[in-house]
């Protein structure tokens, strides 16, 4: 019998430039932590590295522009989504990259940034990062944590967070964070779950390049195959994904209006 899925709307917005898609993530960001943190009195945020994301960082780091004053920093605690296995002065590490264009430059203190260790054994370093999150946010059995904004980005081969084709994380269903051997690409990976994924309150995909074209297509036209595209895990509950997209990576999905487009996704 085929798995029965939930409908998915997936609003997507297509931008001239990078600068554009970064500047409406930026605001985006701002917007809903400190819609968090005003409901709340506190705002969560676990991001993905990456080149993508780079400007996004240093545009709410930036004093010329008016996220950084909108940003609760005094209320927000961030987090990870995803980590190479990797010390965290290495040129491959997304907590150096974060830090470098964000968090050495705003006022956060560094107790409520939680980093994933890539520097320890992958199977520890997740069940670390996973105790770090139960105690943070004070969870209870198996519940699992909310976050108020989750960022990804997507690979060639429609893969998101380091949940990549055909590898074991995809089945994980219980765990928060879990350690991801990575065959094709030889290597290990520390990576919370589609489960955590999909119960963030805002989950937004940043995605740009003509080679993220057909994935793209697929994942949010094609058929259900997650194994083969594992961006198509990400059902969250709200019932909506938000994509910001460049029109090389928006090539095969219907035209947007005025930098719009929505997608009612039924399977």
């Amino acid at each position: 019998m085929a798995e029965t899925l939930m409908a998915l709307r997936a609003k997507y917005f297509v931008f001239d430039t990078p600068e554009e898609m970064s500047l409406h993530m930026a605001e985006h960001t701002a917007n809903v932590l400190a819609e968090a943190a005003k409901a709340r009195r506190v705002a969560r945020i676990a991001v993905s590295g990456g080149n993508t994301p780079r400007r996004t960082f240093q545009l709410l780091a930036s004093e010329r522009h008016p996220f950084r004053a909108q940003v609760p920093w005094d209320k927000l605690e961030f987090y990870f989504v995803d980590e190479r296995c990797v010390p965290p002065t290495d040129k491959d590490s997304n907590y150096r990259m974060v830090k470098e264009a964000l968090l050495d430059c705003v006022p956060l203190s560094p107790e409520r940034v939680f980093r994933m260790q890539g520097e320890l054994d992958p199977e520890v370093a997740a069940a670390q990062y996973e105790s770090v999150i139960r105690n943070t946010m004070r969870l209870e059995g198996a519940e699992l944590p909310v976050f108020d904004l989750l960022a990804l980005g997507m690979g060639d081969d429609g893969h998101t967070a380091s949940l990549f084709p055909h590898t074991e994380a995809l089945h994980e269903m219980l765990r928060v964070c879990v350690a991801n051997h990575v065959p094709q690409k030889d290597t290990w990976r520390i990576t919370l779950t589609s489960p955590v994924i999909n119960r963030a309150r805002s989950v937004v995909f940043l995605i740009a390049g003509a080679d993220k074209a057909e994935p793209l297509h697929e994942v949010l036209m094609g058929a259900y195959n997650p194994e083969t595209y594992p961006s198509q895990l990400v059902r969250p509950a709200t019932g909506e994904i938000t994509l910001l997209l460049d029109h090389a990576a928006a090539a095969k999905l219907p035209p947007a209006v005025a930098g719009e487009g929505t997608l009612e996704i039924q399977r």
